[in-house]
């Protein structure tokens, strides 16, 4: 059997976002939703691991949707929530040095993305995600959305900062008011992060 998968621990407290993101949603969000896409995800390789064993092709097909799911649901919430940080640790504070060049290179400013990214993401429909990711191929950034749980690696980009956009992120705090979620969450993104990730990314 291979390794479990675990919810990782958050690197703030559950309210430290607060008022942008309340501690209820947050304990719901990250106790039972990502909790929950752990679970299935172990639980879905465990039975694909079984269907391998027995050479049973159809279930391990039948079975990579769950995979699909599950662990994109895990993959993404591991990247939001360092995506994210309380004022006090710096949330946002608005990028310096290189990931900073390559967004005034890529969207003009940082303004223009973020308006970019927020439109992108009050326009997806039903559930999903909104992205900034890096391509490798063209050495330059990109804007994209995802629906459901899916991956951005699936688009060919490496993710670097990602907004939850699925009712469960917001709707207890800002109802179906998605556009007012996005617009305060950029108050508490942790740009040292993406720029990490980014200097990553570049292979630096």
């Amino acid at each position: 059997m291979a390794n479990q998968y675990k919810l990782p621990e958050l690197p703030y407290d559950l309210g430290d976002l607060e008022p942008v993101i309340s501690k209820e949603i947050m304990s719901l969000h990250y106790n039972k939703h990502h909790a929950a896409y752990v679970a299935n995800l172990n639980k879905a390789l465990e039975q694909y691991a079984e269907a391998e064993a027995k050479n049973d092709l159809a279930a391990m097909i039948t079975l990579q949707s769950a995979i699909n799911f599950n662990g994109g649901g895990h993959i993404n919430h591991s990247i939001f929530w360092t995506n994210l940080a309380p004022q006090a640790k710096g949330g946002g504070k608005p990028p310096e040095g290189q990931l900073a060049e390559a967004i005034n290179k890529q969207f003009g400013s940082l303004e223009k993305l973020i308006e970019l990214m927020s439109a992108k993401g009050a326009a997806v429909q039903g559930s999903g995600w909104v992205w900034l990711g890096h391509c490798k191929t063209k050495k330059h950034l990109e804007v994209a959305t995802c629906a459901n749980q899916d991956p951005l690696a699936a688009k060919g980009l490496i993710p670097l900062l990602g907004i939850d956009v699925w009712e469960h992120a917001y709707y207890l705090q800002y109802k179906n008011v998605r556009p007012d979620y996005i617009k305060a969450i950029w108050s508490i993104i942790n740009w040292k992060d993406v720029a990490e990730r980014f200097a990553k990314a570049k292979g630096e």
